[in-house]
């Protein structure tokens, strides 16, 4: 009598496997990935914060052959090597420790790592608050700061970072003075000769009205001639002023720079969103990394 075999049974349910080795190994892997991808983005930003510190001691170093390689007419060179110099050193730092803690798997400095990113983030967001809270009173200080600046314009020919910054967001937000360019009446500099008419600086020119760009050669010039006798060219006078009847901008500069804001408040919000959120992603990463380092290295050494 011929039996008959039952076939076998195939589940069509996936077994997993309870094996602690490929547990393990998927542990170790994705701390891997995350490792190389910690190391990998510091990197790019220590190469980044290299960049902007050889900036920085370029323009402290040779600021005239900067103003010809960038090409612009003016810009407050004092100012910005000194903030180039510094953001490149603490992005360098800051990028140091993130690489050489992921690559080495060292906790210490993936926390410290993680505490100055978090610091980092609740500056930025503690600042934000008090720009919306004490909007008015910021609005008041600038106000403050910009007529005392117009007050002493070019009254000292050794400090002259604050006049060279305002002259550069006059010519970049194409205005004149704060409120109007009858705020320069209290430049004291710019009443020679007890002369009734009215002057302003050469950054209040306004070269698209004429096409013709000789007030911008001057303030160039009488710019270069602060950087050092290799830098005098043409023109040797440290001030650069025009009047008040020429082409020059009607706007003061408050109402350009609200209008800027308004219609760049897009772009800044999504900016420092932006930022914000590379933080918070390396702060998650790094704090997983170190929490996980020793679990799964401990368990694979008692498996094996």
């Amino acid at each position: 009598m011929d039996t008959c075999e039952e076939p076998p049974i195939v589940s069509l349910v996936p077994t997993y496997s309870k094996d602690p080795q490929v547990k393990m190994s998927a542990q170790e892997s994705c701390l891997s990935l995350v490792k190389y991808f910690l190391f990998v983005f510091n990197l790019f930003f220590f190469v980044l914060g290299g960049l902007i510190f050889c900036f920085g001691t370029w323009i402290l170093i040779d600021k005239t052959s900067f103003v010809s390689f960038v090409g612009l007419s003016f810009v407050p060179l004092q100012t910005w090597s000194k903030v180039l110099a510094v953001s490149g050193v603490l992005t360098m730092a800051l990028a140091l420790l993130g690489c050489v803690g992921a690559l080495k798997e060292l906790r210490c400095l993936l926390g410290l790592y993680f505490g100055m990113l978090l610091l980092l983030f609740a500056t930025q967001i503690t600042l934000g608050i008090l720009i919306s809270t004490q909007r008015i009173r910021l609005e008041r200080r600038v106000q403050e700061l910009v007529l005392q600046t117009i007050h002493s314009y070019r009254a000292n020919p050794d400090e002259t970072a604050a006049e060279e910054s305002w002259d550069y967001a006059q010519f970049q937000l194409r205005c004149c003075g704060w409120h109007s360019p009858r705020d320069w009446i209290s430049a004291r500099t710019l009443r020679g000769n007890h002369s009734e008419e009215l002057l302003v600086p050469c950054s209040c020119y306004n070269s698209t009205a004429t096409n013709d760009s000789s007030g911008f050669d001057k303030l160039f010039f009488s710019q270069l001639s602060r950087l050092g006798p290799r830098a005098r060219l043409r023109q040797t006078a440290d001030l650069c002023a025009l009047p008040a009847r020429a082409h020059i901008y009607r706007e003061g500069c408050a109402q350009s720079l609200r209008k800027w804001l308004h219609n760049n408040l897009i772009s800044i919000v999504g900016i420092c969103l932006g930022v914000g959120l590379v933080e918070l992603g390396f702060m998650t990463l790094s704090i997983f990394l170190c929490r996980n380092l020793d679990h799964v290295y401990n368990r694979l050494a008692r498996y094996r």
